[in-house]
């Protein structure tokens, strides 16, 4: 049977008036790229903008799934509406996501005021899926005040994430490499608040140490925030609570510096730069059939032209 046509408008407000099912429809159009998706952004955009989005980062096994499920329980005993974009491995065989994240997350899975999705990475390498900006939009137009975005955890790889979220929190794990590791891998440049998890296990104020001291050491301009260092034992709650403190220090002193907008600024500038390079790629892929290419070549090779002029004049010519 055909399936009943979508209509942009009503999904979202839907989405805003808080149904899950609504708010669901949307990533799924956003995350398959469907033909509706530049509708779906105009009607999102003039309700953006209010959540505060928070990036959990960190190597594998750090306890990035159980801190954000013990996050969410913060961030809900203080009464706000939480979304949770969990960006899992992809699935060898669907495609799709694990959903590994939303199996540790059940004791949520009632609540009205906090939203999971899980996203397929699709082999994209920075941790995140490339749907996740517009993903995060629904979220933020639904009505979410913090979205939380969990990466995969993929090594050096992983700093994408302090482009696409307001506050970056790294977690690291006794046992799992110093903080001297941790810099070689340049998540110490890109964390606002660093995490300790398993904080019960031996080595943990041993690892604080170490990543005091080299945070100590880099350089930040005069009035710059000072990433703190907390201790967290994720699985029991403890340290929690101050690290949701800790979020919301953080967006005051982002609004009240201007970083903030600074930092919303940049990030729109790369999404936009990204959409345009795709729709360049998009333009190139159809080129395969087009004499153009195949007589620009052709003088390459001849060494009538060379390619850079070549490749000005396709460019020019698209």
């Amino acid at each position: 049977m055909a399936s009943r046509a979508v209509s942009v408008a009503d999904l979202v407000e839907r989405a805003r008036a808080g149904e899950a099912r609504a708010v669901a429809r949307l990533i799924s159009l956003v995350e398959d790229q469907s033909s509706k998706l530049r509708e779906v952004s105009a009607a999102l955009m003039p309700h953006t903008g209010k959540a505060h989005i928070v990036g959990l980062t960190g190597a594998p096994g750090v306890g990035k799934s159980t801190s954000t499920s013990a996050l969410v329980k913060a961030l809900r005993a203080q009464g706000r509406r939480v979304g949770v974009l969990a960006v899992d491995p992809t699935s060898p065989f669907s495609g799709g996501a694990l959903l590994g994240d939303r199996i540790r997350m059940q004791e949520h899975a009632t609540d009205d005021g906090v939203y999971i999705r899980s996203m397929a990475s699709r082999g994209h390498l920075g941790g995140l899926s490339v749907a996740a900006p517009q993903a995060l939009r629904v979220l933020d137009a639904a009505g979410c005040d913090v979205v939380l975005v969990e990466t995969v955890g993929v090594g050096q790889s992983e700093v994408e994430i302090s482009g696409l979220a307001d506050t970056t929190l790294v977690l690291l794990a006794p046992g799992m490499g110093d903080g001297i590791q941790a810099a070689k891998a340049g998540i110490l440049e890109i964390g606002d608040i660093f995490v300790v998890n398993k904080a019960d296990r031996e080595g943990a104020q041993s690892t604080r140490r170490e990543l005091r001291s080299v945070v100590t050491m880099t350089d930040r301009p005069d009035g710059a925030w000072k990433p703190p260092i907390l201790l967290t034992v994720a699985t029991s709650g403890e340290g929690v609570d101050e690290v949701a403190s800790e979020i919301a220090q953080h967006h005051d002193h982002l609004v009240t510096t201007g970083e903030l907008d600074r930092r919303r600024l940049a990030r729109t500038r790369r999404e936009i730069e990204a959409l345009a390079l795709t729709s360049v790629r998009d333009r190139f892929a159809h080129l395969s059939g087009d004499t153009r290419l195949d007589t620009l070549a052709a003088d390459v090779l001849t060494g009538a032209i060379d390619p850079y002029a070549a490749a000005d004049s396709l460019v020019e010519n698209l």
